[in-house]
C-alpha cells in the first residue's frame, strides 16, 4: 500500500464517546489494539483501534476507530492512517481480518498494537506465547491449507472463465488437470478459509489468501 494511498482516507473527528466493553460473543467480529505512547509533555495515554468486521450498523461501511484513553478521537474507512505522538498508527483489513494495525515511527521502525487479551487475537498471540512450537506448527498447518485451495481452486475457475463465449474465442479454453466432486471442492474451500482466518489472526494475510478463498 503505498503512502498516497494510506493518506487519501479522511480522517474525521471523533465525539469522545467512550470505548465499549470487548465481549466474549464479538470474539470474531472485533478487533481491539492497544498501545501506550508517550506525549511531548511526558505524559502517557493508551491508543485503541476498534474495528468491526461486519461493518457500522447505520451504512454497513467497516471503520477503524481510534480511542485516546477510553475516548473516540478519531476515525476513517480502510486503509487509513491515524496520526499519534511519535507517529502514526497504520490500518488495514481483508476479507479475513486485520492485515495491519501498526505504529510507525518516523524513521520507519514500526510495532504491532497489542490485542484485547479476549479476543481471538489475543488468544491467538498468547498460544504462540506459551507454545511456541504448537503455535509454528499450527501456523505452518494453515499455509498449507491456503496454499492447497489456491492450487486445486484456481486452476478450476480458470477452466470455468474459459468456457465464456468471447474468452473462448480469443484465446481458447482451458482444461483443468484438477477436476474433484463438489463435495471435495467445499471441504478445500473450507479448510481454506479456516487456514485464512487463522493467518488474519496474526496479521499474516496476504493475496494468496484471497485467492484462495
Amino acid at each position: 500500500m503505498g503512502i498516497a494511498n494510506w493518506r487519501n482516507r479522511r480522517v474525521r473527528h471523533g465525539s469522545g464517546e467512550p470505548l465499549r466493553r470487548y465481549r466474549w460473543w464479538q470474539m470474531f467480529s472485533r478487533s481491539l489494539r492497544s498501545i501506550t505512547l508517550a506525549s511531548p509533555d511526558g505524559t502517557a495515554s493508551i491508543y485503541t483501534v476498534d474495528v468491526r468486521h461486519g461493518g457500522d450498523m447505520t451504512d454497513g461501511e467497516v471503520r477503524a476507530r481510534l480511542y485516546v484513553d477510553g475516548a473516540l478521537r478519531s476515525y476513517a474507512k480502510m486503509p487509513t492512517r491515524f496520526a499519534v505522538p511519535g507517529g502514526h498508527i497504520e490500518v488495514a483489513i481483508t476479507g479475513f481480518g486485520l492485515k495491519r494495525c501498526h505504529y510507525v515511527r518516523p524513521d520507519g521502525t514500526e510495532e504491532q498494537l497489542s490485542p484485547d487479551p479476549r479476543s481471538a487475537e489475543g488468544r491467538r498471540a498468547r498460544l504462540h506465547h506459551r507454545h511456541p512450537r504448537a503455535s509454528r506448527a499450527i501456523g505452518l498447518i494453515s499455509l498449507t491449507l491456503v496454499v492447497v485451495g489456491l492450487c486445486v481452486e484456481v486452476p478450476q475457475i480458470i477452466e470455468a472463465l474459459s468456457q465464456i463465449p468471447l474468452i473462448a474465442a480469443s484465446v481458447g479454453t482451458f482444461t483443468s488437470p484438477i477436476q474433484l466432486p463438489l463435495h471435495i471442492n467445499l471441504l478445500i474451500g473450507l479448510a481454506a478459509v479456516a487456514g485464512s482466518t487463522e493467518r488474519a489472526l496474526r496479521m499474516r494475510s496476504s493475496w494468496i489468501d484471497e485467492l484462495a478463498s
